[in-house]
């Protein structure tokens, strides 16, 4: 119960350091306070930063921005124990990129004393509430976090400002094979697509099929599901002889939008619908789509 206590005490104090540097460089109206200008060689990158990806667009946009007008967000930097007078990144790599692009010397700072454990979560939780993440690194992030440190899923919901259920559907990207994680690294896949394909027999092919066929997250579920011989719904050959063709055809109707066998039965003071899965993520799924999410 303590270690849960303190971490929601850190979350909170993480929060607060995060909302220091939570608006966008070329957003800020003004300036923000630094603790030092350092000379832009003497600070590197985060090896842990789990942000991988960076868009030579963006990069060369905020450059030109960076030569006009300087940094106006400090960068967040801790002092590297094994480097006296080094500096390691904790926030603000894009920014450092972009300083490099644009040809500066000196760079303005904000110097934290914080251990390795505190400058991986400021590392994911700055990305995560920026957003820059794509899902496969934000996921990468979140299962580092529950390896290293013993996160819970709640834990990290409480942390990063996100939903349980928001980390749990992220971190089931990271079951899908590379190809697939790839697509939706590079954005040609999108999260919400690939989760459906997380118990499917051979997700690789059907994510270029929804690519090709500009397929919907609902059309992607159903295509999932009827893609696997062992859940193949056969509701003919389950319904009871007596049932009349506008049954047949409803459950036929439901079977096929929802991807998982449907059965209807009436009787003189009501009837029951069961919806029959194999699995926990067909139900998850099931569950997600009743909620609108």
């Amino acid at each position: 119960m303590a270690d849960d206590a303190s971490r929601k005490r850190l979350g909170r104090g993480l929060a607060a350091l995060i909302g220091e540097m939570d608006q966008p460089v070329e957003e800020a109206p003004k300036p923000h306070a630094s603790d030092r200008i350092l000379p832009i060689e003497f600070v590197v990158r985060n090896p842990n930063n789990p942000r991988r990806e960076f868009s030579e667009d963006d990069l060369s946009d905020l450059a030109a921005s960076v030569r006009e007008h300087g940094i106006i967000q400090p960068i967040v930097v801790r002092e590297q124990a094994q480097q006296p007078g080094t500096y390691e990144l904790i926030a603000g790599e894009r920014r450092w990129r972009a300083a490099q692009r644009a040809g500066l010397v000196e760079i303005p700072v904000i110097i934290r004393n914080v251990d390795d454990k505190v400058a991986l979560e400021l590392a994911i939780i700055e990305n995560v509430q920026r957003s820059d993440l794509n899902p496969i690194e934000e996921a990468a992030g979140y299962q580092k976090l529950i390896d290293d440190y013993s996160y819970t899923q709640a834990d990290l919901g409480d942390v990063i400002g996100k939903s349980r259920s928001h980390v749990a559907n992220t971190l089931r990207l990271l079951k899908l094979p590379a190809g697939v994680q790839s697509m939706v690294s590079h954005g040609d896949l999108s999260a919400g697509h690939a989760r459906t394909l997380v118990t499917a027999t051979d997700p690789e092919a059907l994510a270029r099929r929804i690519v090709e066929d500009g397929l919907s997250v609902r059309q992607a579920e159903a295509l999932a599901q009827t893609s696997q011989p062992s859940s193949s719904p056969k509701p003919a050959s389950r319904a009871p002889k007596d049932k009349d063709a506008d049954t047949l055809a409803l459950e036929k109707l439901l079977t096929d939008q929802l991807g998982l066998l449907v059965e209807i039965a009436h009787g003189q003071n009501g009837g029951e619908l069961k919806v029959r899965y194999k699995t926990l993520d067909q139900l998850d799924s099931l569950c997600h789509r009743l909620q609108g999410v």
